[in-house]
């Protein structure tokens, strides 16, 4: 897809928005529901890598198993903060 196009598609959208601004749909819980999905999808890639880089970083230096597992839990606390944030902000909205 060209540059041209993409900029095209875009400057539809942006003028077809109007459109939906009568409408009486609950845009926030609808968009919420989407937010979330993505949160939790990147969570699980972020993990899934921060994990294979722990194992793969105790297989090589088993020596240094004790500070790579400590590193391991501190990043999984904070990808999976990144999940709990959203769904604060989503109840602090949507309720």
């Amino acid at each position: 897809m060209s540059v041209k196009t993409m900029f095209l598609a875009l400057a539809l959208l942006l003028i077809a928005s109007p459109i939906y601004a009568a409408d009486g749909a609950n845009w926030v819980a609808i968009t919420s529901g989407f937010s979330m999905a993505i949160a939790s999808g990147l969570c699980a890639l972020g993990q899934g890598k921060a994990v294979a880089g722990a194992a793969e970083g105790m297989a090589r230096n088993p020596a240094a198993a004790a500070a790579i597992r400590g590193a391991l839990i501190l990043g999984l606390v904070l990808i999976e903060s990144l999940a709990l944030y959203v769904l604060v902000i989503i109840f602090a909205k949507v309720v």
